[in-house]
């Protein structure tokens, strides 16, 4: 007879499909961000450092709108807050087009951080929900089976983003100086083309805004069973006094900070460092995007295959330190490192390095998540909503990743993938010793 919990428990399955959609939907913007980076240092003319804070005012609204998101499920319920993210982010998605027609970046910067506003609600409640579905043994495993679907929504996005926000069109300096020298009736042929590229920009995010509004009216039609209250006997809610004495929560946090910096870092300046390295168009270097997402994709329902026999923070860690030696690779065999002779033998050894450790990375934040939160018990959901507000790290280490290829000593990214190397090295901490869980656990 076996005895293995089971994965999700009897009469949740709906359920568990239902809010596993949700994964498909804020993947969506999170991954045309890293086309946006590279569209808008062309279209609005920002150099690295500045286009990194695409990455900054959406991991800005997830740090700003986690406590709130996380107080108001405590009293209205999961539903309700789910609802309220899907119509914030479909309100962020809609300002793109006011956005467009200004050519302003910081309309465009709002637009994202409504956007990441509404996803704090949806990442908390999905994944604070997703748990509670199942045996508290079969946790981890549980989420990164809903986070398996995840890349999905990433794929759809940078396709999107790749076929009708890339326009192909890619002036050199010469040409740009000629349009510049062609009047028209808004001002030179230049302001013109950067109007035209802007204006690629708003007609997916509508879309995007619409689908969202579509499913949030699915979600408010259905039925969302109760999770029994066994968190707690005397009622309490919990709180940030009691959390401090959970070792494996803050850690989770720190953890949870560098995956997010070495997660977005890699993947917002991909397309940067494959033209920087190589002699593929923006169209090619999205291509590799795509490309990207399905090795994320493979890598979750991999290793969450793994987990029926290997423990999921031992795996963190291992891949962590795997992902070290991959980046040291993708730095050493960049045309930055022309000295090491590697980027000579061919330009595939520092992208094929950099995209490998898309696959490591696939099971960090479902299992950093999970292992946040167990035993916290009725201190759960705020826990869960500091682990969220730990996201900004995408936001913090991002931008200095840019701020870094723009050296003058640098002019490139990949010297600036020294930040990714520190932030898995953190990870392999927390896998490895960390995410042990102490303090008055709740079983």
């Amino acid at each position: 007879m076996n005895n293995r919990p089971k994965l999700i428990a009897s009469g949740y399955v709906f359920t568990f499909v239902l809010i596993t959609a949700l994964f498909f939907l804020w993947a969506l913007p999170n991954v045309l961000n890293d086309v946006l980076i590279k569209q808008f240092q062309k279209s609005l003319e920002l150099s690295r450092f500045q286009a990194g804070l695409i990455q900054t005012a959406i991991k800005l609204g997830y740090f700003c709108l986690a406590i709130p998101a996380g107080l108001f499920m405590q009293r209205f319920g999961y539903k309700n807050g789910i609802l309220t993210g899907l119509i914030v982010f479909a309100a962020g998605c809609f300002l793109f087009f006011p956005a467009a027609n200004s050519g302003i970046y910081f309309v465009f910067l709002s637009g994202i951080f409504v956007i990441g506003s509404g996803l704090s609600f949806l990442e908390l409640g999905a994944n604070s929900y997703i748990t509670y579905l199942g045996d508290p043994a079969t946790s981890a495993r549980r989420l990164n089976l809903a986070q398996s679907f995840n890349p999905i929504g990433g794929i759809t996005g940078v396709t999107l983003g790749t076929l009708f926000i890339f326009s192909g069109n890619e002036p050199t300096a010469d040409q740009i100086a000629e349009l510049k020298s062609q009047v028209t009736a808004t001002g030179n042929a230049y302001t013109d083309f950067l109007q035209t590229e802007n204006s690629r920009v708003w007609p997916t995010y509508i879309l995007i805004g619409i689908a969202v509004l579509v499913v949030a009216f699915l979600i408010w039609r259905a039925k969302f069973p109760k999770i029994a209250k066994t968190d707690s006997t005397d009622g309490s809610k919990g709180s940030f006094k009691t959390l401090i004495k959970y070792p494996h929560w803050y850690g989770a946090i720190i953890s949870q900070f560098f995956y997010l910096g070495a997660q977005l870092g890699t993947w917002s300046y991909l397309i940067t460092y494959v033209q920087e390295n190589s002699p593929m168009t923006e169209k090619q270097a999205g291509g590799l995007l795509i490309v990207n997402m399905l090795v994320f994709m493979f890598g979750r329902f991999f290793s969450t295959y793994l987990m029926k026999w290997f423990k999921p923070t031992k795996m963190m860690g291992t891949y962590a330190l795997i992902n070290v030696g991959l980046m040291t690779l993708c730095i050493l065999g960049s045309k930055w490192a022309s000295w090491t002779g590697l980027h000579d033998i061919t330009y595939w050894i520092g992208i094929c390095a950099m995209m490998a450790t898309t696959f490591f990375m696939s099971l960090m934040y479902p299992t950093n998540f999970a292992s946040g939160i167990r035993g916290l018990g009725p201190n759960a959901k705020l826990g869960a909503s500091a682990l969220i507000m730990s996201l900004v790290g995408g936001a913090v280490l991002t931008p200095l990743i840019g701020l870094i290829a723009d050296a003058s000593w640098a002019k490139a990214v990949a010297p600036g993938m020294v930040i990714p190397i520190v932030s898995y090295c953190v990870i392999a901490w927390y896998g490895f010793y960390g995410s042990r869980p102490r303090g008055p656990v709740f079983e």
